[in-house]
């Protein structure tokens, strides 16, 4: 009989689970084929729109050619480069070096993972928003950093509270991670913010991470960090394609930063991927070049879709403040509800066949909360509110 070789994986992933959606969608997915129930899935945030057609042609005919299958450069091809320079300083009004100050990800989420484990050892503290992106606590985990969590909620509008941090004390905070607009309390960002941001760190000597996908989405008014004063000395950002342009699955995103710690983050990259498939960096310079016309044909569908998601949030007697950014609603549980944003996620789905993500898997602040996406068609958001008004009940 062969000896049974037993490895035990490795400690590093100790306190990390695996990512509430993977888990929680299987066993929906199981209970459909156990039960026959449909349920509405109202949870992740994948854009169910196309991107434009011109993006999907140029795609299509660049991968006609017979010189772009082979490996690309680690740092992403110049044509990327270029075309996320011209879209910063056409969009947001930053200058940035496209050969030095741009690095394209396969993704931005993997971006997070490169910053934490290029600048973190062992140890070394990370202010991450609560509630905030599951994955900036988990990449500063597997990069053995420690996490210091900052509260946003109500009291403090969905903001930093910079005096709080600071008489809790910074000592060992290497790297503050932050995002507006937000996810998931949809709040949108203002100068005085950034400004804010971007003094702490320089005072306290913090890198600070901003993560900006969301600026395009049920927003009139896209921001970067990066339009300060001197934010380069201090702050990188991550953006994205899979938002604003419907290419989620595509996977564009860029950091951008000054050349030394661009450089640095290249050292770790290059030892874990080999650059992205030529057609796709194209495609992406001919996203990245869209107008405003696209802009508004997208949210105009996200604005109807919203209404619906009001609707919804009614039916379930959720409160929620108008004017949120990005592609989710974030709800508060209505009063007279004892529990907790799980369970009264697994209420609604038992009672009505939805299901609606709880704001408890974004951190402690969002116990008495939950999500609802809008990356689906409001058909669906009208009948999941017609399933609540018929069948739950507190």
């Amino acid at each position: 009989m062969a000896k049974t070789v037993t490895i035990e994986r490795s400690h590093r992933l100790d306190g990390t689970g695996e990512y509430y959606f993977s888990r929680r969608l299987r066993e929906i997915a199981e209970l459909e084929a156990a039960t026959g129930r449909q349920i509405i899935k109202l949870a992740m945030g994948s854009p169910d729109l196309p991107p434009a057609k011109c993006v999907i042609d140029r795609l299509a005919s660049e991968a006609q050619r017979p010189d772009v299958h082979k490996y690309m450069s680690y740092k992403g091809e110049p044509i990327l480069r270029k075309a996320f320079a011209g879209w910063y300083e056409r969009w947001y009004g930053v200058q940035l070096d496209w050969n030095s100050e741009i690095l394209p990800l396969i993704g931005s989420k993997e971006g997070i993972m490169h910053v934490c484990m290029t600048f973190l050892n062992n140890g070394d503290k990370v202010l991450v928003p609560d509630p905030g992106y599951p994955t900036y606590t988990s990449a500063v985990t597997l990069a053995g950093g420690e996490i210091v969590t900052y509260p946003l909620n109500k009291q403090n509008g969905f903001m930093p509270d910079f005096e709080a941090m600071e008489r809790e004390g910074l000592d060992g905070v290497k790297i503050m991670v932050a995002n507006y607009p937000n996810m998931p309390t949809g709040q949108t960002p203002t100068p005085e913010l950034f400004e804010r941001l971007v003094d702490f760190g320089r005072k306290h000597n913090i890198m600070i991470l901003h993560d900006n996908p969301y600026s395009f989405i049920r927003n009139n008014r896209p921001m970067s960090i990066l339009a300060v004063e001197g934010a380069k000395e201090v702050a990188m950002e991550l953006n994205s394609l899979s938002k604003a342009h419907s290419m989620a699955g595509w996977r564009v995103g860029a950091l951008m930063g000054k050349r030394e710690w661009i450089d640095a983050v290249l050292t770790f990259k290059s030892n874990m991927d080999s650059g992205m498939f030529f057609p796709i960096q194209a495609a992406a310079e001919t996203a990245l070049a869209l107008g405003q016309d696209w802009f508004d044909e997208l949210n105009a569908i996200y604005y109807a879709r919203e209404k619906q998601g009001y609707e919804l949030l009614d039916a379930l007697g959720c409160s929620y403040r108008k004017g949120q950014a990005g592609l989710f609603i974030w709800a508060e549980l209505p009063e007279k509800f004892e529990g907790d944003s799980f369970e009264f996620s697994d209420r609604v789905m038992e009672a009505a066949d939805v299901f609606l993500t709880p704001g408890g898997i974004f951190g402690r602040e969002g116990r008495r909360y939950i999500r609802i996406t809008l990356c689906c068609p409001a058909e669906l958001l009208e009948q999941a509110a017609q399933r609540v008004k018929e069948r739950f009940r507190l």
